[in-house]
């Protein structure tokens, strides 16, 4: 090894021709790798980096899409019975709504609720039906008389209620005194609406269809007039047939 170096030291760079065929061979050698490692940096490695980035970057956006999805697999059977929790408890909501026969049973059991709180009451207005995508509301517009412990029962024995009961636009004023005792100043005046709540049939939600009889009425009535124009534009012509031969009379007399 140490005669190696020392030829090597012992090297003319200027008469490159003279040097031994190792030598030739091992600069040869280095020439080649060299130029190869530059070329492979040149042509493969600045060409395909940019792919390769790539690729990774998609490596790991499959691999946090797959662990998530994984997640969601683990958690199947608790997002299925989550899903049949929510079923019974929209069952059970929808339960709470009542038909529409039932309608006015509720309407006297919340003024009943009004009376059996001891609350006088001055109004009870039920007012249209507003539709929404699948239930009805029904408004109550309701005044009562009485004092502020017996608000308190009415709220509480209408949250008792085994059907749904909002109340809504709840205002509380001093109640003038009545005619037989015109000195009370004690009791106060709930002006409230209450709302109540029920499912509508399949036959509610369903588009109206027209009747029968509106379409053959309608095509009638189309014919009718079309008729109509047409007696008209025939009197017009004729009208004017006669004008026109009168003229022509005319300038021949």
């Amino acid at each position: 090894m140490n005669n190696f170096l020392q030829q090597l030291r012992q090297l003319d760079f200027n008469d490159i021709g003279r040097w031994p065929f190792v030598f030739h061979a091992f600069f040869v050698g280095i020439f080649f790798t060299i130029a190869a490692g530059l070329g492979f940096y040149l042509f493969v490695y600045q060409n395909q980096m940019p792919r390769l980035e790539k690729a990774e970057k998609e490596e790991q956006e499959l691999r946090a899409s797959f662990e998530q999805k994984q997640k969601k697999a683990a958690n199947f059977s608790a997002y299925k019975e989550q899903l049949a929790e929510i079923e019974r408890s929209f069952g059970t909501m929808l339960r709470q709504l009542p038909g529409k026969t039932e309608i006015p049973n509720l309407l006297v059991d919340i003024s009943q609720t009004g009376l059996g709180a001891g609350l006088q009451e001055e109004l009870f207005q039920p007012m249209d039906e507003l539709r929404r995508d699948f239930y009805a509301e029904k408004p109550i517009k309701i005044r009562l008389r009485g004092s502020y412990h017996e608000f308190g029962r009415f709220v509480s024995d209408i949250a008792a209620l085994p059907r749904i009961v909002t109340l809504h636009d709840i205002e509380i004023t001093p109640a003038v005194g009545t005619k037989a005792d015109p000195a009370n100043s004690d009791e106060l005046l709930l002006n409230v609406t209450a709302k109540t709540y029920r499912y509508l049939d399949e036959s509610e939600t369903a588009p109206a269809k027209e009747p029968a009889d509106a379409k053959s009425t309608g095509r009638k009535n189309s014919k009718t007039v079309k008729s109509g124009e047409a007696a008209r534009k025939a009197n017009a012509a004729a009208k004017k047939a006669k004008v026109e031969k009168a003229a022509a009379a005319r300038k021949q007399g």
